[in-house]
């Protein structure tokens, strides 16, 4: 009864292969790869025939049924490569040519090993027998496995019927023979059962080929392909070995032998799934698998194309744009960039799709030296005080509404910047390789943003040298003026006829002179250094408000006595002349309706002098941008140095000048300037 249901499931596989082979000679000729699967399909039907024959009435040689189990096999497994063909329009050797001349070498060694001794009349030894089919059917699902993840998602509604008959095939194989290795011997029922279900893979090989007639599947080898398949590979290869091991000691256990057996492979399963599950495993082989044995991930060409165009795009908006170029490596919808200025300090410059944070952060800060000195890439959620080498996070940091990671900007070893991005939509691992792209990426963004600011330098120098050179063309014209103002004097002293008119002469022409040999002296390259001297604040305020107190609208003056006698360590000419800036700034800035007002008060050990109006106000773009930048006014008749000299004379004092403004609103610039030394003792120990 066992040999009829054998003989009918293998007619069945045999009629289905027959009609499957019929089809692609007459529905579907011309397909690119008919030709292995129609000669597959011939394959299976010799095979299939020569089985149900062989169970009904038997008498066929050993051999011809080894060599069409061996045939069959090769044909499928050539098919697969034949269906990864695609590879070889690249340039270069394809993998798949050396892939085939390995299986040919494997089926010819396999072959000369079985076929040899029957042909000798030897009978096979069932072990090496078993193992060998076994060995078969593993390739065969790595194959199938492999192929089907290395196609693009796009492409495998092509190939996915394809996979899943084959691989069928093979699975059934694998189990049929590793239950006959368990229990020596051949499982009837799944003997008979195996025509059947090789003959329900022929409508899948259908399906696949009419869906695959008009395209070819191209693989597209990824490292997560690679990873299962060379866990596969390692899984079957121990198991084979476990198995051999436990028909070992069955052999020679004798009583003992099939508890020892059944112990032996309950404990190898075990082995195996502890270390399958090991997640300390599972990274070291696909830290492995990604830098020796597979591609990487990204496709650096175009990534890097991608960030030059991006930074070497015309426009003022560099930051912006490098922070969109960084954070389109990871899919971070926005972030914020810092970079290290002059002060010792790195503060915020850029920002793209979200607000530009207020805070800044030390150059030698913890942090900083964290970012500098190692080139972390900072987690802020997963970043641990307590871990080795780490050190706790700025406090405005987590604060960011969903911060996510901080990159360092690094230019010749040193940290000029970081950016800060956030949490991307979809969660993205921070693996050994998308870190070292990111340091990359930080590393050009450093040196784009390096050279800005080195060619914003050249051009401010050459902007000063332009005006220097003006400046000696003024001081000779000058010079000229005054010897004629000199020789007009001198020739003035012979018109004694009229001594009201030489006493007015006199006056007005030795008044012009002493002016214009002052402004000799101050664009003169020899001038003399200028002189600190300590400066009670409080005096020089109520001078410069007096001086614009004929404007509209006319400033006011706030001190508090206990401020009146704040002192600092200036040059009095050029303190006043900040001061009268930024005093006639507010005044040109406010309507005749509005307030100027001008406060000084001591503050944390500082003299805080606030000058404010109710004026048209400035943007925060605006003020980044150009408020600082020299020789750049929105005045008719202006030079745009103002600003600039201020803010740099207040640095060189040892303070700092604020800006807060609110357009429509008004402006408040602060200057922060030290306590003179002896004053600063008097408070601190007064504290």
């Amino acid at each position: 009864m066992a040999a009829e249901v054998a003989q009918f499931s293998y007619a069945i596989a045999g009629a289905a292969f027959l009609l499957l082979g019929l089809a692609l000679a007459l529905l579907w000729r011309g397909h690119p790869h008919g030709r292995p699967l129609s000669a597959a399909s011939a394959l299976m039907l010799a095979w299939s025939a020569a089985l149900a024959w062989q169970e009904r009435a038997g008498g066929v040689p050993a051999a011809l049924l080894e060599a069409l189990e061996l045939a069959r096999n090769a044909g499928w497994s050539l098919l697969l490569l034949a269906l990864a063909g695609q590879l070889a329009r690249r340039p270069g050797q394809p993998w798949w040519r050396g892939g085939g001349a390995a299986l040919a070498l494997a089926y010819a060694a396999a072959a000369a090993l079985t076929l040899l001794p029957l042909c000798w009349g030897a009978a096979l030894a069932f072990l090496p027998a078993v193992m060998l089919r076994l060995a078969m059917a593993m390739l065969g699902m790595l194959l199938v496995e492999q192929l089907y993840r290395s196609t693009p998602a796009q492409q495998r509604w092509a190939i996915k019927y394809a996979c899943l008959g084959i691989g069928a095939m093979f699975v059934y194989d694998f189990y049929l023979y590793s239950d006959t290795l368990l229990f020596r011997a051949v499982n009837p029922e799944l003997w008979s059962a195996r025509g059947v279900v090789y003959a329900l893979s022929a409508p899948l090989l259908a399906v696949a080929v009419a869906r695959s007639a008009a395209s070819a599947p191209q693989l597209a080898l990824s490292r997560l392909a690679l990873l299962h398949s060379a866990t596969l590979l390692g899984s079957a290869c121990y198991l084979l070995a476990m198995g051999a091991a436990a028909y070992y000691l069955r052999y020679v256990g004798g009583s003992w032998g099939a508890m020892m057996q059944l112990a032996f492979l309950f404990g190898a399963v075990l082995l195996l799934a502890g270390i399958l599950f090991s997640g300390r495993f599972r990274a070291g082989l696909k830290v492995l698998i990604n830098k020796h044995f597979y591609r990487y991930h990204y496709d650096y060409r175009e990534e890097w194309l991608a960030l030059t165009r991006a930074l070497s795009e015309p426009g003022p908006d560099l930051g912006s744009r490098s922070i969109e170029a960084v954070a389109a490596l990871v899919g971070s919808p926005a972030g914020a960039l810092w970079l290290r200025r002059d002060n010792g300090r790195c503060e915020p410059a850029a920002h793209w799709h979200m607000p530009l944070p207020a805070d800044d952060e030390a150059a030698d800060s913890p942090f900083c030296r964290l970012l500098g000195d190692k080139q972390w890439l900072v987690e802020v959620a997963g970043h641990a005080a307590g871990a080795e080498g780490a050190v706790a996070l700025p406090a405005w940091l987590p604060a960011v509404p969903r911060a996510w990671l901080v990159l360092p900007l690094i230019l010749h070893g040193q940290l000029s910047g970081f950016v800060l991005l956030l949490q991307p939509p979809q969660p993205v691992k921070l693996n050994w390789e998308t870190i070292d792209l990111l340091r990359i990426a930080g590393s050009q963004v450093a040196s784009y943003l390096a050279q800005r600011e080195a060619a914003t330098a050249l051009s401010m120098a050459r902007q000063f040298d332009s005006f220097n050179r003006l400046s000696t063309f003024v001081v000779h014209d000058l010079k000229n003026l005054v010897s004629q103002l000199s020789l007009l004097m001198q020739n003035a002293e012979r018109h004694r006829d009229n001594p009201e008119f030489q006493q007015d002469m006199r006056e007005t022409v030795d008044f012009a002179v002493q002016k214009m040999k002052r402004l000799l002296q101050k664009l003169s390259r020899g001038d003399t250094p200028e002189r600190a001297v300590p400066l009670a604040l409080a005096k020089l305020l109520r001078q410069a408000v007096e001086l614009k107190a004929a404007f509209e609208p006319r400033p006011t003056l706030l001190i508090a006595d206990a401020d009146a006698a704040t002192q600092v360590l200036a040059d009095p000419e050029r303190l006043a002349r900040v001061l009268g800036h930024l005093i006639q700034n507010a005044i040109e800035a406010t309507p005749r309706g509005g307030a100027v007002s001008v406060r000084l008060a001591r503050v944390d050990g500082v003299a805080r002098i606030e000058v404010s109006d109710t004026g048209s106000g400035m943007s925060a773009d605006f003020i980044r941008e150009r408020l600082f930048k020299p020789f750049d006014s929105t005045k008719s008749a202006g030079m745009g140095i103002g600003a600039f000299e201020s803010k740099e004379y207040i640095a060189q004092l040892g303070g700092r000048m604020e800006v807060a403004s609110v357009p429509g609103q008004g402006s408040s610039f602060v200057l922060r300037l030290p306590l003179y030394r002896s004053q600063r003792s008097a408070v601190e120990q007064a504290a």
